[in-house]
């Protein structure tokens, strides 16, 4: 299942061949990225191209893990641990990461995009043991609030309450950031911002890379597209005729202040934890197109006066070297390719944006060509029942649709402009496995 905001985090709906730095969206990128340690010796490009590496992104060369972390250690910084939300590689080199700057006794404060900042009091009665796992799932409204897959991010949440290290929400409301990118940033009164203060405003190369989101994420819903049918036709390398056209559209600058605005709560959170915080590292788990050039985050951490801050990704081995040379992050983390190792678990996914509020979850987008588009749901559906289990919150839809195999069919009882009509989800069966030798 889908839940997501149309400005959010594009590696949820675009992960090509598990390059985590996002390289057919993203491809551009033009902040100044600063060596973290002192390199080793120059090395073949077999370096990017072999899991388990810290690589210098400037010049392609193995980076020393203990002088790396003696360097972050030295001096408190801001450390921004970009992920892509589905990739559990990308959760375990961030727990590592984590560990190892904890076990060299550097006090660390980790920061989470999941949580918005309302939730505040609920992370920090988990970080002081007074809730238990399902207790805390539930009353920081994980399923409604984010929606991915929480047992990718428990390990780090009981890393933080076992080593009883503060857990900082840094995000905002979702529908702050959606009502930017309906009305813009200076159509909201100041006292409905959450206290943010103006984003600081995006540079050219950041602009037209969140074009190429805009355009991507416009595929996805056609009939919603206010440009050209041309312009969807090549959504991850448009032409520059098409981006001239995305740059100037008044939707698209809406929905560049919306990402100006998750960057910049993000940002300011992260500057509060470091002035709380003056000795700790201040380590934020968030989505790597926050990170990605220097453009969303900590190019609006430079706005607020945060000087030392590192960007840390992953990049699979099959691409790590593609991005040596480029200003992406001041290293990479290289993880195995998506295709080797064992495969990930098949989950159900109908393809939808839900919002709730009403005595059943609203249906606000349908994916194209997804099981639910197949099923003939339909933006503005109410679903009232899934396989006759009366659902009342977006929560309890996705408990429901989580608990199905692939392969299985989900009847659902539908409400559309009033009147209540059947629907059938036909979920598809897993992929046939190449049997393993022995």
């Amino acid at each position: 299942m889908t839940l997501e905001d149309p400005t959010h985090d594009t590696q949820r709906l675009h992960h090509p061949a598990r390059c985590r730095c996002a390289a057919a969206l993203l491809a551009a990128v033009a902040a100044a990225a600063v060596p973290v340690a002192a390199p080793a010796a120059a090395e073949t490009p077999s370096a990017c191209a072999t899991r388990g590496n810290w690589i210098d992104v400037r010049t392609g060369q193995s980076l020393d893990r203990g002088d790396l972390f003696r360097d972050l250690a030295a001096e408190p910084s801001v450390v921004l641990l970009g992920e892509s939300h589905v990739a559990a590689d990308d959760h375990r080199w961030q727990l590592q990461t984590l560990a190892a700057l904890h076990g060299r006794g550097t006090p660390v404060v980790i920061g989470f995009e999941a949580f918005p900042r309302r939730l505040q009091a609920v992370l920090d009665d988990w970080v002081e043991d007074r809730l238990t796992e399902d207790a805390f799932l539930k009353a920081s409204e994980w399923h409604e609030v984010w929606g991915y897959d929480a047992a990718l991010y428990m390990p780090l949440f009981e890393f933080a309450r076992l080593n009883h290290i503060p857990m900082v929400a840094l995000n905002v409301e979702r529908r702050l950031v959606s009502r930017v990118a309906e009305q813009g940033w200076d159509s909201i009164p100041a006292a409905e911002r959450e206290g943010l203060s103006d984003p600081a405003p995006a540079d050219t190369v950041y602009q037209r890379d969140l074009a190429r989101v805009f355009l991507f994420k416009k595929t996805l819903s056609p009939s919603a597209d206010p440009l050209s049918a041309a312009a969807r036709a090549t959504p991850e390398e448009p032409s520059e005729a098409t981006l001239a056209d995305t740059l100037g559209h008044p939707d698209f600058q809406r929905f560049i202040a919306a990402q100006l605005t998750w960057d910049r709560a993000m940002a300011e959170a992260l500057a509060g934890a470091r002035r709380r915080f003056p000795d700790a590292a201040v380590v934020a788990i968030l989505g790597s197109g926050h990170v990605e050039g220097g453009h969303g985050v900590p190019h609006q951490l430079q706005a607020l006066g945060v000087a030392r801050v590192r960007s840390f990704l992953t990049a699979a081995t099959d691409t790590a070297c593609t991005v040596i040379g480029t200003r992406v992050a001041d290293a990479i983390f290289t993880v195995p390719r998506e295709d080797t190792g064992a495969p990930p678990p098949d989950r159900p996914r109908l393809g939808i944006l839900l919002t709730g509020g009403g005595d059943a979850p609203r249906i606000t987008r349908v994916v194209h060509d997804s099981v639910a588009e197949l099923a003939g749901l339909k933006a503005g559906d109410e679903v009232l029942r899934a396989a006759g289990i009366a659902v009342r919150t977006p929560a309890e839809l996705i408990e429901v649709v989580t608990r199905q195999a692939p392969g299985t069919w989900l009847p659902m009882s539908i409400r559309r402009d009033g009147e209540e009509i059947g629907a059938v989800a036909k979920f598809p069966p897993p992929p046939e496995r190449e049997p393993q030798g022995r």
